[in-house]
């Protein structure tokens, strides 16, 4: 028979406890790939990974995610309403062309 192992709230406390250390403190993981014939660069890929939490990022000036219009409501309304200011534009202007002619 297979031997089964209790686990104990400890084991679970030390996982949450190192997790609520990284995502307070933030961690960086960096890499480069390179690809290279003869001496010759062909491609350069550089990996930059950041785990810390919402609070931790935007203390250290990360935001990207108001801004970007896949996850951000508000964003997406910015991004409309600038659509529409253009095409308000433009439509104006191909008026103007159709009067003068």
């Amino acid at each position: 028979m297979s031997e089964q192992k209790m686990m104990h709230a400890t084991n679970a406390t030390n996982l949450a406890d190192i997790l609520e250390r990284v995502l307070d403190k933030g961690i960086v993981i960096a890499g480069d790939i390179q690809i290279k014939i003869a001496d010759i660069e062909l491609l350069t890929i550089k990996i930059r990974l950041l785990v810390a939490s919402v609070d931790k990022a935007m203390e250290i000036g990360i935001n990207w995610w108001q801004t970007d219009s896949f996850l951000s409501s508000k964003a997406k309304e910015a991004e409309i309403e600038n659509e529409n200011t253009e095409l308000k534009k433009r439509l104006e202007k191909l008026e103007e062309k159709i009067k003068s002619a």
